[in-house]
């Protein structure tokens, strides 16, 4: 199964995360249990950018209108390299920990991460920034090698609920079974 995916990365940030994992009576019984406590410590990438198949582009006479959807965080992923037997820190009244838990753990903590940068303003805004000025260049130099200056007018989509249902409509139209 295919899918056409159009997404304009501008923005990529480095960043170092703990996971905390915490799960109450997690081994022995009655009197006995043990719960489990470990930190993880890790680096990854999260890309922002635009959903391009949103971008519109339409010329009238010497005026180029162009309308951008709102960025937004693209991926959110751990660097797995990161991850190793040191990455781990362990509290010595733990209960054993599995694989299981190491997932849960830096899953909760990615999807923590995620919400910190779609809510950070100020990084939006800068991703936002540079697909326009990434536009606006795209715009002037193709008219610099025809001979003309276009003036560029700026639209911006701002209902992200809009962006949720593009996507269902846009997969269903490119998939290919």
């Amino acid at each position: 199964q295919m899918r056409m995916i159009c997404e304009l990365a501008v923005m990529e940030c480095y960043y170092h995360n703990v996971a905390k994992f915490t799960e109450e009576d997690a081994a022995g019984f009655w009197l006995w249990k043990r719960d489990k406590h470990f930190w993880i410590e890790y680096s990854g990438t999260v890309k922002l950018g635009i959903d391009a198949s949103r971008v519109s582009m339409k010329q009238e006479g010497d005026t180029v209108t162009i309308t951008l959807p709102p960025a937004r965080v693209l991926t959110c992923e751990p660097d797995q390299e990161s991850i190793n037997s040191d990455s781990y820190i362990i509290d010595h009244k733990s209960a054993n920990i599995n694989s299981a838990d190491t997932v849960k753990a830096i899953e909760e903590a990615q999807l923590k991460l995620r919400q910190k940068v779609e809510n950070d303003q100020t990084l939006l805004n800068e991703a936002q920034l540079r697909v326009k000025t990434l536009l606006e260049d795209y715009v002037n130099n193709i008219g610099r090698a025809i001979g003309k200056e276009y003036t560029i007018q700026w639209e911006y989509l701002k209902d992200e609920s809009l962006y949720e249902s593009g996507v269902s409509s846009i997969a269903m139209e490119n998939e290919i079974a």
